[in-house]
């Protein structure tokens, strides 16, 4: 069984769900289909939820409204049967009470999840109710009823495997089983989210738990490009991806993924297919464990870094000086992207400036500090292992026109990254889509 997962863009309208509806039922094959919420109503959903916060019953209300006019017009358009169209209409405006519901009672953050859980609610009976009036054995599974986080709001695998099976037996023999992304419930039955990767991480989960044939995912774009098409000329797809490669380029800019939410289908050992559903024919992007050996695959960018110096001559043959300025970041829950040391300095990369003021007041305990804000971090990615002899040469040759701050290689043997000056970008990403793929 393949999994196929749909963005809020691929069922954005009644034309696109019908195109879904092609694309899953084209095969024939049984087949799990994980859908967001239609554009733009994850939006107004969170904005009612900003109204509830303020107290303004009213201004919700509104935005209920606008909603439902919305949708109501969807469903005259996607139905042909009068029966269908009644049954969704009855759906919609069952879904809208329950939205005003809020409206009369005080509002927390618990309320606003289950607000904006409705979204993919919606969706998917759409969606169904579309299948099902076109002939095809198609069944709603509900995502609260197996998908759950620990905890540490990290996904319970043995619970969603467990749970996932007995429904699916219960169901053994539908063409297509539809069911919402990104929604959960918590460790304690409180309806919630996955946080990251939102629907991608629900059918990679899913995909692991049916132990699929593959994992789909359908987005608006071809697969990951060689480069930024929004930065630079004449990119091209990337057929093939290792999962290291993919996670590396989704980390650093390449938004079509999240970076940890195919985690669970690389362990299983999951083929996932970045597909295009408005090129349904184009080959995509393969990510799997396989790798092609000797062969540099795709450049990113990651904007927004600040960069931070430590000098101190107390840091030369010292123990412990490493590990009380990575403490510092730590207290203050701040990621550390790159990392270069000398022997009487570390620099250090960060992307969130949140507590850039009382960091930097810490490590100024330890030595001279200085930071250097409006920097890039540009990432090379492929099989860039230091036996292959020159790959560091040909990046390099191509940054030769370019100041570049720090260069981390070593750390991954998929991952050359370099730290620039953001006005630098556009000229960098450039010259290396010139020099290494063109």
């Amino acid at each position: 069984m393949k999994v196929m997962k749909f963005g809020g863009t691929s069922v954005g309208t009644p034309a696109r769900m019908k195109e879904v509806t092609k694309l899953v039922t084209k095969s024939g094959q049984p087949v799990f289909v994980v859908l967001s919420a239609m554009s733009g109503t994850t939006n107004s959903l969170v904005e009612i939820s900003d109204y509830l916060y303020k107290k303004n019953p009213e201004g919700a209300n509104e935005i209920i409204n606008q909603l439902e006019r919305k949708y109501m017009k969807h469903v005259d358009e996607l139905y042909q049967t009068d029966e269908m169209k009644q049954q969704t209409r009855d759906f919609i405006v069952s879904e809208m009470n329950y939205l005003r519901s809020f409206t009369k009672e005080l509002f927390t953050s618990f309320e606003e999840k289950s607000i904006v859980a409705q979204g993919e609610m919606m969706s998917t009976n759409m969606v169904v109710n579309y299948m099902k009036e076109q002939g095809f054995q198609a069944v709603l599974l509900n995502a609260l009823d197996f998908m759950r986080t620990d905890k540490n709001s990290e996904p319970d695998p043995v619970y969603i495997k467990e749970k996932l099976a007995a429904i699916m037996e219960k169901h053994e023999g539908q063409q297509v089983y539809v069911t919402q992304g990104f929604i959960c419930r918590n460790a304690y039955g409180e309806i919630d989210n996955l946080q990251r990767g939102g629907s991608d991480y629900t059918a990679s989960l899913i995909g692991a738990a049916l132990n699929a044939e593959e994992i789909q995912i359908w987005t608006d774009i071809d697969g990951m490009h060689n480069n930024d098409p929004r930065v630079v000329d004449k990119t091209q797809p990337v057929h093939q991806l290792h999962f290291e490669e993919a996670a590396e380029l989704a980390y650093f800019g390449a938004k079509i993924l999240h970076p940890t939410c195919v985690q669970p289908a690389k362990y299983a050992g999951i083929p996932v297919r970045l597909l295009n559903t408005m090129q349904p024919d184009a080959e995509g992007t393969t990510i799997s464990n396989q790798t092609e050996y000797g062969k540099i695959k795709a450049v990113a960018a990651k904007d927004n870094i600040i960069a931070i110096k430590i000098k101190s001559s107390r840091m030369l043959l010292a123990t412990g000086f490493l590990r009380k300025v990575f403490e510092i970041f730590e207290s203050y829950q701040t990621p550390i992207d790159m990392v270069c040391t000398s022997e009487v300095g570390v620099s250090m990369s960060i992307d969130n400036s949140a507590h850039l003021g009382e960091i930097v007041d810490e490590l100024k305990k330890y030595g001279t500090v200085t930071v250097d804000t409006g920097m890039c971090i540009i990432c090379v990615v492929g099989d860039l292992d230091w036996s292959n002899i020159g790959f560091e040469t040909h990046v390099m040759d191509a940054l030769k026109n370019i100041p570049v701050r720090m260069i981390s290689y070593g750390g991954s043997n998929y991952n050359i990254s370099f730290l620039i000056r953001e006005e630098d970008k556009k000229r960098a990403l450039q010259s290396l889509s010139d020099t290494l793929f063109n």
